[in-house]
């Protein structure tokens, strides 16, 4: 198996990504449809989100020892980025805010901020847990393996902006067995909504390689960007119309990255492929 790993470390890092993800999320939806005799906690959904980093450390210390796994480390405290930390942590934000300016003058209510404290499957956790559950979650677990992992790998040979669309593919695969939970209104109900579903994550994918590689390859930056996306859209608050605001804008967003920085490097600071 480590021979194999060595190998082919890329289908070895997603069959791994899916496996780990999966054991989890195939019984989950299972049994929140009814088709296990046992009703498991929805609140274990947030567990799959570390499928990606545990196959990224797996396949990194097969493949690399403990001089890959300190650079994988290093990567992901990679903090001295400039302003791009400001980018990373405030943009998410700053969609947030014009998504609910557009609706308040269309007449519609302003967004209950307390409300950014209620996600699915959870109690009220309030503004800062939710803000750190997307972090550690959806940022850090999904990032260190997406970014930090796969997509190094994916730009040796191929431009940025394929790289980004190929994994983009096996990011929106890795979703799947979520379309089982019931109450999850992201995934569930997306019904015929699912290719813009899908396109968003395209895009999200490419302004995501375009902060990774002007940042030098953090991954902190790509963690911060994602937590804080998921915190402003994946919660009562950003749930609805303002979640498909922010979607659209971000799919401008990615337009604009190709055009302005050209599908090669996706960056001014070339890519980043030492990993």
């Amino acid at each position: 198996m480590a021979a194999w790993m060595k190998r082919y470390p890329l289908p070895a890092y997603f069959i791994l990504a899916y496996a780990v993800t999966w054991v989890v999320a195939i019984p989950l939806g299972l049994s929140a449809r009814g088709v296990l005799p046992v009703r498991l906690p929805l609140a274990l959904h947030y567990l799959t989100a570390y499928g990606p980093m545990l196959a990224a450390i797996i396949v990194t210390w097969v493949t690399g020892g403990s001089a890959g796994s300190r650079e994988l480390l290093s990567r992901i405290v990679r903090w001295r980025v400039g302003g791009w930390f400001l980018v990373a942590a405030l943009s998410p934000l700053w969609l947030f805010a014009l998504a609910a300016l557009a609706l308040r003058i269309f007449g519609r209510p302003w967004p209950e901020i307390q409300l950014l404290g209620e996600v699915n499957f959870l109690p009220n956790i309030g503004l800062l847990g939710a803000f750190v559950l997307w972090i550690l979650t959806s940022g850090i677990g999904e990032e260190t393996g997406w970014r930090g992992f796969a997509l190094p790998r994916l730009q040796r040979g191929r431009s940025a902006l394929s790289a980004s669309l190929i994994l983009s593919v096996f990011w929106a695969l890795w979703h799947l067995p979520f379309l089982l939970l019931p109450y999850q209104p992201n995934y569930a109900n997306l019904g015929i909504l699912l290719p813009g579903f899908v396109l968003g994550l395209a895009a999200g994918a490419i302004v995501s390689t375009w902060l990774y590689n002007s940042t030098s390859g953090s991954i902190l930056m790509v963690t911060l960007w994602h937590g804080v996306l998921n915190y402003v859209t994946a919660s009562k608050a950003g749930e609805g119309v303002i979640a498909a605001i922010v979607s659209t804008a971000i799919v401008v967003w990615a337009v604009a990255v190709v055009v302005v920085f050209k599908p090669a490097n996706l960056s001014r600071a070339g890519k980043q492929v030492a990993s």
